[in-house]
């Protein structure tokens, strides 16, 4: 999955929390986030001051992207055959961060799982499987 193919999928399914998400997607979204968080600091420095008190703009930021961010976080850990309820374990400290890390990095489940078909399948169209008429 490309760079706007993932992001136009996890803004298309912005409050979609079945299904799952291959690696590419989430991640893909993740450097769009890290970079968003960026400029919105860049842009909190040039207009309130390097030492201001509330980043407004990164506020900004984090609200519109929650959403989209936890979809997208839950359909990769589905693609992991797990359940939305590990996102719980970010709340562990350090040890919760670095499971959910490798479990993002690790590749989902082969085949179908108990949400969905394999994402890295591509549906086999009705000509594939009987032929041309």
């Amino acid at each position: 999955m490309t760079f706007s193919e993932s992001i136009s999928s996890c803004f298309e399914n912005y409050a979609v929390f079945s299904g799952r998400a291959p690696r590419s997607e989430y991640w893909w979204f993740a450097v769009l986030i890290a970079a968003i968080g960026v400029i919105a600091a860049m842009a909190d420095a040039v207009v309130f001051g390097a030492g201001s008190g509330v980043p407004v703009f990164g506020l900004l930021a984090a609200v519109a992207l929650l959403v989209p961010s936890l979809a997208v976080s839950v359909r990769r850990l589905h693609d992991t055959d797990r359940s939305a309820w590990w996102l719980l374990i970010a709340v562990v400290p350090v040890v919760g961060a670095v499971m959910l890390f490798v479990w993002f990095c690790t590749r989902g489940s082969e085949g179908a799982n108990g949400h969905g078909s394999d994402p890295l399948r591509a549906p086999l169209s009705a000509t594939a499987l009987y032929g041309a008429p």
